[in-house]
Parts: structure tokens; sequence; C-alpha cells
């Protein structure tokens, strides 16, 4: 079965941008964590298929 989420180390290497780009940028771009465990300790992920999505919505069509 193919991965329903990726951690932020894994959407930074896959979107090419920095961990810190992901923490700081990807909540306000419109990519929305999904944080799992207590609040200090939460694991932030983030949905595979949001991922691709949210990268389909940024190609920039030739004109």
């Amino acid at each position: 079965m193919a991965a329903q989420f990726m951690d932020v180390r894994e959407a930074a290497e896959y979107l090419n941008m920095s961990v810190q780009w992901v923490y700081r940028e990807a909540p306000r771009v419109g990519l929305a964590p999904c944080r799992f465990g207590a609040v200090r300790n939460a694991k932030i992920q983030f949905k595979v298929s949001e991922v691709h999505a949210w990268i389909k919505q940024q190609k920039i069509e030739a004109g």
C-alpha cells in the first residue's frame, strides 16, 4: 500500500524546499499540515494526495 502521509522532511525533499520553508510557508500557501499527538510533541505530516494536488495548482500555463 502506498504511503498516505509524508513528514516535514519528506515534504521538503519532494517540493525541493527547505524544512524551514515547509514549517513556515506551507500552511500559508495552502498546504495544511495534519498534527498527530499531543500539542508539544505533535508529529506534523502532510497528506500525499494534497501535496500532489497543490503542486498541480502551481503549474504555469504556457501562453
